[in-house]
């Protein structure tokens, strides 16, 4: 396992406060850039970070600080750990039990139908395939593709909701927003204009109407003044 330091911002911050080197040295040392250590010394960076002390954890000693001290072109180097971390093993394959291995196409095929942003190599790391097996599922070229019926994964206990969602999301990141397919409400203004034009529409009916019945009167009055003349 590689040497490398324990949270080295929090380091920076105690190595900036308690000791003279430079900026360049605690920066090699903590592996930050320059500017970002002279921030934390200005306090604009780091806020509410508490130092660590490098000395206490084992990784730094008093005489190396001392060095760094005295030559500003010396670079600190960390102490050889106490307890050696076994590495940790290459992340292998999902393990699928023998009897769900029969589900992995049908798992494959709604997988494939139902998120076709997701990248083979996601698909392989939800069941535990191989990508020629969803290729082949793809094209409908599997040897029992006439048999296959999709089936949700979580159902048939191959992966959890967790890992499903996380990895919809990360082949989701980048691609286009959706656009809307249902209809949307009018701005303030147009139904506005639109409530003035109906009112307006009806004003021009009732003035016609007006108009109409008084046309109607004034057709039919010589037709009584005549009547009052006869008696």
């Amino acid at each position: 396992m590689a040497n490398t330091l324990l949270m080295p911002k929090a380091t920076a911050v105690w190595l900036v406060d308690n000791t003279a080197l430079s900026f360049d040295q605690i920066a090699h040392f903590c592996t930050l850039h320059p500017l970002e250590v002279k921030a934390i010394a200005d306090g604009e960076a780091a806020q509410g970070i508490k130092g660590l002390d490098p000395v206490i954890t084992g990784q730094l000693s008093r005489d190396e600080i001392a060095k760094g001290e005295a030559d500003s072109n010396y670079r600190l180097k960390l102490a050889e750990p106490k307890v050696r971390v076994p590495e940790s093993k290459r992340r292998t394959p999902r393990y699928t039990p023998v009897s769900k291995r029969q589900d992995r196409p049908n798992a494959i095929l709604w997988l494939v139908r139902n998120h076709p942003e997701l990248k083979d190599a996601q698909i392989s790391r939800l069941v535990g395939t191989t990508k020629s097996t969803i290729e082949q599922i793809r094209e409908r070229k599997h040897w029992n593709a006439a048999n296959l019926v999709p089936m949700d994964p979580v159902t048939l206990g191959l992966c959890s909701q967790i890992d499903l969602d996380l990895e919809v999301q990360k082949a989701s990141r980048g691609m286009p927003a959706a656009e809307p397919t249902g209809g949307t409400l009018l701005p303030a203004r147009e139904t506005e204009s639109l409530e003035v034009r109906e009112d307006r529409d009806d004003q021009e009916l009732d003035a016609d109407a007006v108009f109409a019945k008084l046309s109607s009167l004034k057709s039919t009055q010589p037709e009584d003044d005549e009547d009052d003349n006869r008696y």
